[in-house]
């Protein structure tokens, strides 16, 4: 599998709080939640990107609170996928667990806004199309991929279930 998009460049620390605001979870509705991605951080980051858009960050991403929100929010604005130095632990299970690929990239500083990376499940690289270099991510486990593949952890169930019973 393979995920190419345009880069949207964020630091360190980023928090659920940043990538969703407390103020806009008086609702669940993913499409609603998806309104207000990153507000905090650009209010017209919605505006701006694309779907099939890639956030490239520091160390610690999804930071703060637990609230499966934030995946849920960015995979329905159409975040492809988020490269980081590193999670905040409770954000990438989540992120996996809602079907939102991650990536722990320590070079992710390398990357700049705007710039086209394309991202090798299979290979394990992050290829920058504008710079012709290439990164190696940390590898996802067996079991993670399978999360993505499947679109989140409640498919992946739906799945399992259904191959039990046939």
């Amino acid at each position: 599998m393979k995920i190419t998009g345009n880069v949207w460049k964020f630091g360190d620390n980023i928090d659920t709080d940043l990538i969703i605001a407390a103020r806009y979870l008086n609702t669940s509705d993913p499409k609603e939640l998806a309104k207000y991605v990153m507000k905090d951080a650009d209010p017209e980051f919605v505006n701006k990107m694309n779907r099939g858009d890639i956030i490239v960050a520091g160390e610690n991403f999804g930071c703060g609170s637990s609230r499966e929100h934030a995946p849920i929010a960015l995979k329905e604005a159409g975040i492809s996928a988020i490269v980081a130095k590193s999670f905040a632990r409770i954000f990438y299970r989540n992120a996996f667990n809602m079907g939102l690929p991650i990536f722990e990239l320590k070079e992710s500083q390398e990357i700049a806004e705007g710039e086209k990376i394309e991202i090798d499940f299979d290979s394990g690289d992050i290829k920058n199309q504008m710079k012709n270099s290439s990164y190696k991510f940390t590898p996802i486990p067996e079991f993670m991929q399978e999360l993505i593949n499947s679109g989140g952890l409640i498919n992946y169930a739906k799945n399992e279930m259904r191959r039990d019973t046939l």
